[in-house]
């Protein structure tokens, strides 16, 4: 026959007590990985402003001072079907569309060539100001480009300096392609919300 542990029931309870209190305590320690802030506690208090950019963006892919450098390509990548191809990019940005007008940054990062069937960029990058009161601020572009589209548009993600937590949209249309080199001017016209 079993025996009858009436102690059981209490060593049961104490150790349901004993976890539980154990897991608030956990629960009580400071989270060091994450923690709320207040708006303010970094400087967002001010309004939102709303901001236009515009300048060109010149993609120079021949000769000696090319910007744009292919970097690495699939086995299957051909001149005739340039799926694959990944290029890293320093592209100058201009008042004008003439290269040796002002130059109001840099567009620095990646693109590359993410469709089969037509030409489309996936383009990863930066615009880097170093002009005025945007100088050394940057603004944070990833999205898709179909490239002989009379207009694309692309999000911007976010920015630095003066264009910390920003947000909106750039337009990007072709204002020059060189059928030979594959050079190209692009009219830029940029959107953004920012404090």
């Amino acid at each position: 026959m079993a025996e009858n542990h009436p102690k059981l029931p209490c060593t049961a309870a104490f150790l349901l007590t004993l976890f539980s209190l154990i897991s608030s305590l956990a629960a009580l320690e400071p989270n060091t990985f994450s923690r709320h802030l207040s708006p303010s506690s970094l400087g967002l208090k001010k309004k939102e402003k709303l901001s236009h950019l515009h300048f060109y963006f010149h993609d120079i892919v021949a000769g000696e001072n090319a910007t744009a450098v292919r970097v690495a390509k699939a086995k299957t990548t051909t001149d005739t079907s340039p799926f694959g191809a990944v290029a890293v990019i320093d592209d100058p940005l201009t008042v004008s569309p003439d290269i040796g007008s002002k130059m109001v940054g840099k567009a620095q990062g990646i693109y590359a060539l993410t469709s089969k069937t037509e030409a489309s960029l996936l383009m990863a990058y930066n615009f880097a100001f170093m002009e005025g009161k945007y100088n050394g601020s940057s603004l944070g572009v990833m999205g898709r480009n179909p490239v002989f589209s009379a207009v694309r548009e692309m999000p911007v993600i976010g920015g630095s300096g003066v264009f910390r937590f920003a947000r909106g949209y750039a337009e990007a249309r072709t204002h020059a392609f060189d059928l030979k080199t594959g050079n190209a001017v692009v009219e830029y016209n940029v959107y953004v919300f920012h404090y």
